[in-house]
């Protein structure tokens, strides 16, 4: 394919999903705020969903040996990193995806939440290379290591390597697992509005 044809399926798939989440609202952030907080699970629900089909879609490309899953450690330093991404998410109201939608939508507090995103992206690209944590590459093993504060990683791709089973046998594990939360989700909406 073409670079100017790869440049044409990218344009068109990403102007049909811009469309589906302005008009669906979904957002990663509602999804489990208003969960938590509202008790409505409209955006839990498809988020859900979307993670279902997605599970079974990438480790059935793993188990066929195609896709490129990245590989990284996890660490204090993710935990930290994810804390503080959620809280900024929650702070601004949105998730990256629906404050895009927002932004062109000329909704002004969530330009300035894509402006000061950017910005962090650009400190923290300026520092890394500067200040590693943990102090260099070579640390990042993939597996665990205690005075490095790293658990190692452990996806569909190298559960499929260390123990030979197919990564879709995973992908479907946690299918049903999400599965079963959707369908909790469900029994709860129908008792709640059997007694209302």
């Amino acid at each position: 394919m073409s670079a100017l044809a790869e440049c044409l399926v990218a344009f068109v798939f990403g102007s049909v999903v811009g469309l589906l989440v302005q008009r669906s609202r979904f957002c990663n952030t509602a999804a489990l705020r208003d969960a938590m907080l509202f008790k409505t699970f409209r955006n839990t629900k498809a988020l859900l969903v979307a993670m279902m089909i997605l599970t079974i879609g990438f480790t059935a490309f793993i188990s066929i040996g195609a896709g490129n899953p990245m590989r990284f450690d996890v660490g204090v330093n993710q935990i930290l990193g994810l804390f503080l991404f959620g809280t900024g998410m929650v702070l601004a109201g949105a998730c990256t995806v629906s404050t895009w939608v927002k932004a062109g939508e000329g909704n002004f507090g969530a330009i300035w939440a894509l402006i000061f995103t950017f910005v962090g992206m650009f400190l923290f690209s300026l520092i890394w290379s500067y200040i590693y944590w943990p102090p260099a590459p070579s640390a990042m093993t993939g597996e665990l290591s205690v005075e490095r504060l790293q658990f190692g990683f452990s996806n569909a791709e190298t559960l499929q390597e260390k123990t030979g089973i197919p990564a879709i046998f995973f992908g479907i594990i946690q299918a049903a697992v999400l599965y079963g939360l959707y369908r909790a989700i469900k029994r709860r909406e129908a008792a709640s509005a059997a007694t209302s």
